[in-house]
This record gives structure tokens, sequence and C-alpha cells, in this order.
């Protein structure tokens, strides 16, 4: 295959003199060829670059979770971002297990073999691809783990349940497109579970998917001290720039989103002149 994916170089450049180099790269083609996209594999490359840097030279001697964690939780330190602590366990301990350098936990907890049972059917059943397998593990582990530490049976789960695990994991911490994911791979893991009588056929249809929208990363409006700035940094005598402005307050307050997503683009086509791209 290509050396490079989208620009994504995957072979070792000349300026990587971090540890564990060709393991690295071993990894990110490994993952290249699973499928991943370029974005992800970028990703991978700059985590594990940051991991790396964090392992002992005694690393192939086996790392553990309490190891990943203590990077994790020196991230979460520096950054103060939960989303890049989880991402150190979430990339690190895929590439410790395909390096075989992953020491699994001596404590298994009560629905493992549940778990270990869906994996191998997703994989050899429904061929879902590497990186679809990996996440919803994940994710549905994190679900049973939690049900197990609550003392919550499978077999006794009922939608409130389901609605808890989601308010008490989710909330100030998720965003739209992780709770839609997680709505995702548990609906996946439930119907595969009723169907084996594990748990009522209830619980699948219960969980409610949240609609994304494509451009619903665009920001909602400015913010009131943005807005009253711009106002007062507009000084023109210019009709068409001052109703340009004012739309755009007026959007924030009516909150309609093809207005706001109008006059966004108007601020933007009247060119670069002055602090805010107004033409005068």
């Amino acid at each position: 295959m290509d050396q490079t994916i989208y620009s994504i170089p995957l072979t070792v450049p000349h300026r990587d003199d971090a540890p564990f180099t060709d393991e690295r790269y071993r990894y990110l083609r490994h993952c290249a060829e699973a499928g991943a996209t370029a974005a992800s594999l970028k990703i991978k490359r700059n985590e594990l670059l940051r991991i790396a840097a964090r392992l002992g030279p005694d690393a192939s001697q086996g790392i553990d979770i309490e190891a990943l964690q203590r990077i994790a939780t020196e991230r979460l330190r520096l950054t103060g971002a939960a989303t890049a602590a989880r991402r150190v366990v979430d990339i690190g301990r895929p590439w410790l297990r395909f390096l075989g350098w992953w020491r699994e936990p001596t404590v298994v907890f009560q629905y493992q073999s549940q778990l270990d049972q869906y994996v191998t059917w997703m994989r050899n059943e429904r061929g879902f691809s590497p990186s679809t397998v990996e996440q919803w593990s994940r994710i549905i582990g994190r679900f049973l783990r939690w049900c197990d530490k609550t003392n919550r049976q499978l077999r006794d789960l009922q939608p409130e349940d389901v609605d808890a695990y989601f308010v008490a994991q989710a909330t100030g911490r998720w965003s739209r497109v992780s709770v839609a994911n997680t709505a995702s791979a548990l609906r996946g893991f439930l119907r595969y579970a009723a169907k084996r009588g594990m748990c009522t056929d209830r619980l699948a249809a219960s969980i409610c998917r949240p609609r994304l929208y494509r451009q619903e990363s665009l920001p909602y409006a400015p913010e009131w001290f943005d807005v009253q700035r711009m106002l007062a940094d507009a000084e023109t005598d210019n009709p068409r720039t001052s109703a340009i402005v004012r739309s755009c307050c007026c959007s924030r307050s009516t909150g309609c989103a093809a207005a706001k997503r109008r006059h966004c683009a108007l601020i933007r086509l009247t060119g670069p002149v002055g602090r805010y791209g107004f033409s005068a």
C-alpha cells in the first residue's frame, strides 16, 4: 500500500526521534489497512507520540490499566480536558494490545464473558470493521462495568436504569455526538442480549438517539459581549453594513438557525476590511 494516506505519513519520518517509533508507525499502518480515516490516523499518531514519551524502556514487559490511567491523570492536570485524558486509554490500549504489550487486568468484572461473546459476534458474524468493534466494545464495556459497580443485574434492567446511566455519565461531559454514538452501541448490544434471553426486549426500544444536524457545530450566536463590541466598532455611515450587524444581533435573540447562517455568510462576504471583516 502507499506509504501515505491523504498526506498522513505511514513511514517513519527522519525527524521523529521519540521512543518506540517503529512500534507506533507499524500500528498506524495496521489501522490504515483496516480502513481508518485520515483524521483518525492523525489523532492516533499525535496521541501515540505523547503516550510513548511517558512509557519506560521496559514497556515491552507489559503495561496495565493503572499505568495508562496515571498518564491520563497527568494529561488531565495539564490540559483540564476530560476527553484528552480519555483518549490516552482509548488509543493507548489498542496500540499496546496490537504490540502484545497489554497486561490484562487480573480482576474480571461480572459481565466480561457476555462482552467477549458480543465482540466475537460483531467481528465474526456481522463483519463489523475493526474500528467499529473497538469503539462499540469500549462503549458497551463501560456500560456493563457501571451495571456491575451499581449492583444492577443485566436480566433485571429496566428502561429507567438505562436513563440513569446516561444521566450519571453524560451530563456535563458528553457531547451530542458522544451521546448518539453511545445510544447506537447500546441499542445494538441490548437487541443482541434480548434475543439470547439476557435481558428484556424493551430496553433497546427505550433508548432515544439524539438527532444530529449537519451544521450543529456552528456557534448558536455571538456572545452578548461580542455583539456589543461589534456594534461599538462598526462606526460607519454605510447603511448596508449597519443593517448586517443589527441583523446578526437580532438572530441572537430570535434563535433562527437559517437566519444565523445567512447573516454569518453575509458578514464573511462583506470583505476583509476592518477589525471584524466588515466593509465600510
